[in-house]
């Protein structure tokens, strides 16, 4: 067989991709085994591949090819978020390009324009994917506007209406000025930025006296409806029911008194802008005060705004203050840090705004899902420390405004059939609104025509809260059996900015529309990160191009760089190194494949006794890592598994396990040790495939002839096995002896096919069973065991064992008492510096434990070495 010298991933990858997807591995249906069930979170249908994408679904793929291979019917649901408020932009973007203006568009004529656009960009993520190799079932993919989709949303949102939980309110939201539309509170992330407090003096109504008012946004000034003062401020208790004069607008506005004022913050006076802020606006319906609305839907100024109208309010900041000091207004500005809201999805600043829109109310809602994370324990956060986070969030809970003023996404299915504000019904289509509408009229003689559909979409959020259930049909069917099989789902992985917006949102869907928890286990993976710490983004250009990395690296060789340093919930510092880390890794295997098709077998030649040895080390060590990777995925600790395997692989089977097997130059093997071998490699390929999926599926195949029902994708997962602890304590001796030797024949440049002796003097008492290996390894010709230390002998020690190798020539006896000489008197110094740390009280009593364990551990070693030189000179002298 012509096996290629390197492990060429560009060309492997394509060719078992295709081979899985042909013979249909990554399929699921229900069948009689357990069903093992992970739903994707659904990537937005605008999104390419990125280094977060990256990590989560490596584990994803990871937790599913695992269950796979153990026995499990694995189903992994993929899918994309049609994402209103990303793709509407994209769209909007896309058609000014064209020279077309949404608002010159109907809006069946915009939809028609952003389906075209999903249909040529939304699959790209998802062919991405395959290029990781995701072993998702591709038969089963969604689209959260999928026709059956889209009926579940619709479904469930008539049916909370029905309930009394969703209902239309006057309130005051967040206002996204980039792309027109309202967010929830969740969706507004607060930023500390550094601007002004500007000190305005307001003229008091016939009288020459002025107050003087402190605002981080002059321009809001048009909008105040009062001023507002604490009742028991003496300072103002003459200003009680007076009256003073808004700056430029020229407006007389009531003085007004409320506790709600702090007096101890800015000047003690309050203005109050009624439409602009939402302790204002209780305010405002307090005392009953007029709303003036300043701002258009961008948030440039309106007509309210005078001379500054259509103008942008960042602009008009600069020129109203500008305006107001020139005219007298403007006493002071001072350097004030604010925290202010900007949009999850555009970046823009946050404009708080009244406006009518659609809400769920969450209190009873969200108890179930308080219960099952936090009291019963039904489902798990990993890591845990994130139930602090989920309890405050949870416990903190507001109703949701689930309505978005964007085309593109899921209409509410609410049908107007009058002018007035509560003249509407809810339905899930147009037929079934017209029968309601006729019934709460009583005129059976409206038409459709008549009707007028709610101009609104859905939050994108209130789709994607049900894909556990509506990936399986389980809203319009709830008794199918898809759902009935494979829900509740079993882990959920995705990131912790999204706990929230998503995962609490899913887990109050399942209990309200099934009963039942989505998903057991949630394992919360940490942020990419630069070296730098810096968040990976675009516009820092810190975010390598992921496909270009698996070109450069391979899949395999990014997946290993990407989960070796990703412990559960914390940042991942990413380092292309680790992709060079886990390439190395699969040429280190490829290379002992390699090395062990290479040798010549002969079924005539006895078993040597170091074979037999090693062979049933190596069994203990798997057996032993096999539990301990167990533990850690039981554990949600996908790197701390991957590791373990790494070091059994590198380390134990190819550094010891094949360099103790392995023939003479040009020697054959016997049968036995070759047939093991083989089973041992194929054994760790398995625990191994999870996580390098092609590399394992390559060598599996050419290690022997395999039919489509033996790939290494469907082979079984290792059953762990009996743990020899002894043996495993021995060779963990014989190795420091093996390397104690090898060190010798270093540094005394002693090559190592010349053979040497080796006696031993076991003060340890330690089992001979592995001195055939230490012989084998070390090139030892006599192994030999003595009850006194000989006479011209090099020496080292493991534990209190002395080991000595006689000179016999093989070296310059004086040029080696020399060497051993300056190292005494070397290691002399450091003792006595050492010791003189230790003999000082103040850092003994002063110095944490383990610093000081570390001092006496080298006072310790020092010690020995010294006694070791000694005894070498001592014997060459």
């Amino acid at each position: 067989m012509n096996i290629p010298s390197k492990y060429e991933s560009t060309t492997v990858e394509g060719k078992w991709y295709d081979y899985w997807m042909k013979h249909n591995y990554f399929r699921s249906v229900p069948d009689g085994r357990d069903p093992y069930t992970i739903v994707i979170p659904p990537p937005n249908v605008t999104g390419v591949l990125h280094m977060g994408h990256m990590l989560n679904n490596t584990i994803q793929d990871v937790l599913i090819r695992r269950a796979r291979l153990k026995g499990f019917n694995a189903c992994w649901v993929p899918g994309t978020d049609h994402a209103s408020i990303a793709t509407e932009a994209k769209v909007v973007a896309k058609l000014k390009e064209q020279g077309i203006e949404k608002k010159d568009l109907t809006r069946e004529q915009f939809l028609e324009h952003a389906w075209e656009w999903t249909e040529e960009y939304g699959g790209v993520i998802l062919e991405q994917l395959k290029k990781l190799g995701c072993s998702c079932d591709w038969d089963r993919t969604k689209f959260t506007m999928d026709e059956d989709m889209s009926a579940s949303v619709i479904k469930v949102f008539a049916d909370l209406y029905e309930k009394g939980l969703i209902y239309r309110g006057h309130r005051m939201v967040n206002w996204d000025p980039e792309a027109k539309t309202t967010l929830s509170d969740e969706e507004v992330i607060y930023e500390e930025r550094q601007g002004s407090l500007y000190y305005l003096e307001y003229q008091v109504e016939g009288s020459d006296e002025k107050v003087t008012i402190a605002t981080t946004r002059p321009e809001t000034i048009l909008g105040d409806t009062a001023i507002c003062i604490n009742p028991n401020d003496e300072r103002y208790a003459h200003l009680k029911g007076k009256k003073a004069i808004v700056p430029l607008a020229n407006r007389v506005i009531p003085i007004i008194e409320d506790e709600y004022v702090d007096v101890e913050f800015g000047t003690g006076c309050l203005k109050v802008t009624p439409a602009h802020d939402e302790n204002d606006k209780m305010l405002g319906d307090k005392h009953q005060l007029e709303v003036i609305d300043i701002f258009n839907d961008d948030a440039t100024l309106n007509s309210n705004g005078l001379h500054y109208e259509g103008m942008d309010r960042f602009v008009v900041r600069k020129a109203i203050s500008r305006e107001l000091e020139e005219k007298g207004f403007l006493v002071k500005t001072e350097n004030h840090l604010n925290k202010v809201g900007t949009s999850e999805r555009t970046k823009a600043v946050i404009e708080p705004r009244l406006s009518d829109q659609w809400f769920l109310k969450m209190e009873e809602l969200v108890k179930p899902a308080i219960k099952a994370v936090l009291e019963d324990e039904d489902i798990k956060l990993f890591p845990k420390k994130f139930e602090n986070t989920y309890r405050h969030w949870m416990e903190n809970i507001r109703d949701w405004n689930i309505s978005r003023q964007l085309w593109w996404g899921h209409q509410i299915p609410a049908w107007y059939y009058g002018e007035g504000k509560e003249d509407f019904v809810v339905a899930e289509n147009a037929d079934k609104a017209l029968e309601k509408a006729r019934k709460v009229t009583g005129n059976e003689g409206l038409r459709l025509s008549d009707l007028r559909q709610e101009e609104d979409s859905l939050d994108t959020w209130f789709s994607s809260w049900l894909w556990p259930i509506s990936v399986f049909g389980g809203i319009l069917e709830p008794e199918n059996e898809e759902v009935k099989y494979y829900y509740p789902t079993n882990d959920l992985v995705t990131g912790p900015d999204i706990l929230f917006f998503w995962v609490a949102r899913m887990i109050i869907a399942g209990y309200e529309f099934r009963g039942e928890k989505p998903f057991s286990n949630i394992y919360l993976t940490g942020l990419v990160r630069d070296k730098q710490r810096r968040k990976m983004s675009k516009s820092l250009g810190n975010s390598p191009d992921a496909l270009g990395l698996i070109k450069e690296y391979g899949a395999d060789g990014v997946r290993v760089g990407l989960l070796l340093s990703s412990a559960a919930g914390n940042d991942l510092l990413f380092d292309e190194a680790l992709c060079q880390q886990g390439k190395g890794f699969a040429n280190k295997i490829w290379n002992a494949f390699r090395l062990v098709k290479s040798w010549q077998v002969d079924a005539a030649i006895a078993q040597p006794e170091s074979a037999a040895i090693a062979i049933d080390w190596y069994k203990s060590r798997f057996n032993t890592t096999l539990k301990t990777i167990e533990d850690q995925f039981d554990k949600y600790r996908i790197s701390d598994a991957l590791m373990a395997t790494y070091k059994l692989i590198w380390d134990d089977f190819c550094s010891w396990l094949l360099e103790m097997v392995k023939p003479a130059y040009q020697q054959p093997i016997d049968k036995k040790t070759f047939d093991e071998v083989v089973t041992l490699f194929e054994n760790n390929l398995k625990i191994l495939h999870p996580f390098m999926p092609f590399l394992t599926e390559e060598i599996w195949q050419l290690m022997k002839v395999r039919t489509p029902e033996e790939a290494m994708i469907i082979s079984k997962w290792p059953i762990t096995g009996d743990v020899n602890e002894q043996l495993i304590a021995e060779f963990d001796l014989a190795a420091e002896v093996i390397s104690g030797i090898r060190t010798i024949r270093k540094e005394k440049n002693i090559p190592f096919k010349n053979s040497i002796e080796l006696k031993v003097l076991n003060n340890e008492k330690a089992g001979k069973e592995l001195d055939t290996v230490i012989a084998k390894l070390g090139n030892v010709e006599g192994l030999s065991y003595v009850e006194e230390k000989p006479e011209g002998a090099l020496s080292f020690r493991v534990k209190s064992n002395e080991y000595f190798i006689p000179v016999s020539g093989a070296v310059n006896v004086e040029e080696e008492v020399e060497k051993l000489q300056e190292e005494l008197k070397y290691t002399e110094g450091f003792l006595k510096s050492v010791q003189k740390k230790l003999s000082n009280e103040r850092f003994v009593n002063n110095a944490p434990e383990q610093v000081v364990a570390m001092e006496r551990k080298k006072e310790a070693d020092a010690k020995a070495k010294i006694e070791t030189i000694r005894e070498s000179l001592a014997s060459l002298q």
